[in-house]
């Protein structure tokens, strides 16, 4: 196990720090609390990393150690509900979540236990409370290592230039079309073709805030980050387009890391989430969890006000 050089941290101690408004160093929130082989559950605090947790389950073993997750840790893959290496998103692997409420509250979730708050925290961006352990399906988990794939590369990255990924979902038999498309966008905003990867993932159905509704196929696009203002703008507009390029594909966008999409894509591919801005507020109403993800789309769906005309 990782050694940070601090003591665990117990969950006594994160309700009291929560209760208290008192900080907390969540590096103390990296070890693993318990193995039971007997039922095939890994009990993990919310920091630990994957790597660590592959080395306690599978020593030795140089496929689990390479793998490469999007997110380092449990309880980050959780709040984005990313998907792993095998396309599954991380809430599949999930038995059971230890959270601490906004309020102080320490409470044991699952799909049977407070299945309503349990569906908000997987890809909940971590706004429902702050997560103590997380309880894994070992046999989930062998399946994962055993299932994973590398990314499909279409086209590489261009060499030397910063690049901001656009993360897209595709049905699969739509890929080569929306790819298609991407190049004559290209050639007629006059910028390089981006890196194309591609990468399988899986439906699943406890999210309330649900990405994977279908088989997709995840597109990371390696777009170009210039600097100067006005080129900015216009690679906005085109990550705009893009979205839509795959929305009218049938596809959608990672809500989790896709600021640019407008309110219209935003409603179209995710029309739950006023509802899910509402619990948020129902929840957490001191709104003592937020991100910067929280604050986007907060004023994203806040009432616009319209423009008043006086009559003489």
């Amino acid at each position: 196990m990782p050694d940070t050089g601090c003591i665990p941290l117990s969950a006594i101690e994160l309700a009291a720090a929560m209760r208290e408004a008192r900080p907390y160093d969540a590096r103390r929130l990296d070890r693993i609390l318990r193995v039971e082989e007997r039922h095939g559950l890994v009990e993990v605090q919310a920091g630990t990393a994957w790597k660590t947790i592959a080395a306690q389950l599978r020593p030795g073993d140089p496929r689990a150690a390479g793998l490469q997750t999007t997110l380092p840790t449990v309880g980050e893959s959780l709040a984005h509900n990313a998907a792993g290496p095998d396309g599954r998103p991380a809430v599949m692997h999930v038995e059971s979540v230890t959270l601490v409420t906004p309020a102080g509250e320490l409470r044991r979730i699952s799909r049977t236990a407070n299945r309503e708050l349990f569906s908000l925290v997987a890809g909940g961006q971590g706004l429902f409370g702050a997560l103590y352990s997380i309880t894994l399906d070992m046999g989930s988990l062998s399946r994962a290592v055993n299932d994973a794939g590398d990314a499909e590369i279409v086209a590489p990255a261009p060499q030397g230039a910063r690049c901001a990924p656009l993360r897209l979902l595709l049905p699969p038999d739509r890929v080569a079309t929306f790819v298609a498309d991407l190049r004559e966008r290209c050639t007629d905003w006059r910028v390089p073709m981006p890196g194309v990867g591609l990468r399988r993932t899986v439906p699943e159905k406890d999210s309330f805030l649900r990405w994977a509704r279908r088989d997709y196929t995840a597109v990371t696009l390696a777009l170009g980050t210039p600097s100067v203002l006005g080129v900015a703008v216009r690679m906005t507009q085109l990550r705009r387009e893009l979205i839509d390029a795959a929305i009218a594909q049938g596809g959608s966008f990672a809500v989790a890391c896709t600021p640019e999409a407008t309110r219209a894509q935003a409603e179209t591919c995710y029309p739950e989430l006023k509802a899910f801005l509402a619990e948020k507020r129902r929840v957490d109403p001191a709104e003592r969890f937020t991100n910067a993800w929280y604050w986007h789309y907060r004023n994203l769906f806040a009432p616009q006000e319209c423009a008043v005309r006086w009559s003489h």
